[in-house]
């Protein structure tokens, strides 16, 4: 599935690092920062985290949630928010069905040897008040995504 701007966006449901089940439901009535992103700990991950960490300030005084995505499990999470003093959630999406319904579990050259191995693809989706897709970030700015995010809303 490629979603465009201007779709519904695809509900989803999980346990996010405080152990709390959250859906896009939750979200309703406020922007959302849902961002995809291939594994905890990595170099690229922890530059674009920490990036939205630091402008999550900025992006809540706009109206809008940052929620991060990938497939570790919540263990892996809280370890990634504790050492990395990240200020917004993170859900685990183990069985990979929040990437799936975003179309972010293998697209490219070597998407299905990368969804084989737990890794989605680093794509963000700003998701308006309504529940709609506003905008696509296939191509993150990691050190800056932050700003990225911030142009946009």
């Amino acid at each position: 599935m490629h979603l465009k701007i201007g779709d519904v966006a695809p509900d989803f449901r999980g346990k996010t690092t405080d152990d709390t089940e959250t859906s896009l439901a939750d979200f309703r009535g406020k922007k959302l920062v849902l961002y995809f992103y291939p594994m905890d700990f990595s170099p690229s991950c922890t530059m674009q985290a920490c990036s939205l960490r630091d402008h999550g300030q900025q992006i809540r005084a706009k109206g809008a949630e940052i929620l991060g995505v990938s497939t570790q499990r919540a263990a892996s999470h809280q370890s990634f928010t504790k050492k990395y003093h990240l200020n917004f959630p993170l859900l685990a999406d183990t069985n990979m069905a929040t990437a799936r319904a975003y179309g972010v579990a293998g697209r490219g050259l070597f998407g299905g040897v990368m969804a084989a191995m737990g890794i989605v693809d680093r794509v963000t989706f700003i998701v308006d008040e309504q529940g709609k897709i506003a905008h696509i970030i296939n191509s993150p700015n990691i050190p800056n995504h932050g700003e990225q995010v911030l142009a946009l809303l």
